[in-house]
């Protein structure tokens, strides 16, 4: 027997699976309340540093020589520090975006790395626009790459088109929560489609490939079960997908649909809400949450559907690496099929 390998006889495999997820969870979450720890006092620094060159009225060229000879100063007397001639003219920077900020977007960006800070600084001029994207990033762990490219695509703007009613169904910071957790479009690249398939053919590859789909979703997701069975009444009802969210403490359902969006999607989601709220949610959860993804909406025909709904519902786009065209002939090929 391996000595890595131990009998467990009071634990069954599932059991022992859940408290090693449990044990990894605690132990990534933290580090990362360690490390925002870190980069809260590094930003501190910086921020200090940053002050003291506005406040001087240092500026590139007039102020050049003084601050290049202040990096070679500083480096010698903190060679691990990064206080290089470029850093030195971001802390500036950094500084005079954000003195004057209000205090929630200040200890947003208190806690990324500096990298990500400099990446908002180069940009990024809108405020909202940084305020937005640092949350993303706290939430869902974004690397330096990863939020690049949501700034290439514009995420912001994206997110401005609310596709939810989480506003008017939520209390408000349990809305605000949520608005930070859900996304407007998921890439599902992973799954490798290349050819046309059906909604039970896609929820099957999600399920295959589950893991990448709890990353994909963000942080916080417990996988529960496909075709969850609800059972109200002597009928029978079946939720595509279904999680859990930790931080939200909300049951969330997701109904997969190959095509467009419709308005009838609503109704039907409104109702596994209805049931899971009456015959799954604990006292001490939230509301549970419903996810419709579906190839493509209109963000007008999603806001009409939702008007006078009363459950918490959001409509999100699923990306499958395909150029539009051949994503659109796919979904219409199935449709007609």
């Amino acid at each position: 027997m391996s000595k890595d390998k131990i009998t467990l006889p009071s634990f069954n495999e599932a059991e022992y699976k859940e408290i090693l997820h449990q044990a990894i969870s605690q132990i990534r979450e933290a580090r990362i309340h360690i490390a925002r720890q870190v980069n809260s006092s590094t930003q501190s620094v910086y921020w200090n540093l940053g002050k003291l060159l506005s406040e001087r009225q240092l500026e590139e060229g007039y102020g050049s020589g003084v601050v290049k000879q202040l990096s070679i100063d500083l480096k010698n007397e903190f060679p691990d520090m990064g206080v290089s001639l470029r850093n030195l003219w971001n802390m500036k920077r950094f500084y005079e975006r954000y003195y004057q900020a209000d205090t929630k977007l200040l200890q947003a960006v208190a806690v990324l790395p500096w990298g990500h800070n400099v990446l908002l600084l180069d940009k990024l001029q809108l405020l909202e626009a940084v305020g937005f994207y640092a949350s993303e990033t706290l939430s869902k762990g974004w690397s330096r790459d990863l939020l690049l490219n949501a700034i290439k695509m514009d995420s912001y703007s994206q997110a401005q088109i609310k596709t939810h009613n989480f506003d008017q169904t939520l209390p408000e910071a349990h809305a605000d929560y949520a608005n930070e957790v859900f996304k407007s479009t998921y890439n599902l690249g992973f799954l490798g489609v290349t050819e046309p398939i059906k909604e039970l053919e896609l929820e099957n590859r999600l399920i295959a490939k589950i893991r990448a789909f709890i990353l994909e979703l963000g942080r916080g997701f417990s996988f529960i079960g496909n075709q969850y069975r609800l059972e109200y009444n002597g009928k029978e009802y079946f939720v595509d997908m279904l999680f859990f969210h930790r931080g939200l403490r909300s049951l969330v359902a997701i109904e997969l649909k190959i095509g467009s969006f419709k308005a009838e999607y609503v109704g039907k989601m409104n109702l596994y809400l209805s049931l899971l709220d009456r015959l799954e949610k604990s006292e001490n959860e939230n509301p549970s949450i419903g996810i419709i993804l579906c190839a493509d909406k209109d963000h007008l025909d999603v806001e009409i559907a939702l008007q006078d709904i009363n459950k918490p519902i959001g409509v999100a786009e699923y990306q499958l690496l395909l150029p539009q065209a051949e994503l659109q002939m796919l979904v219409l090929r199935e449709l007609n099929a």
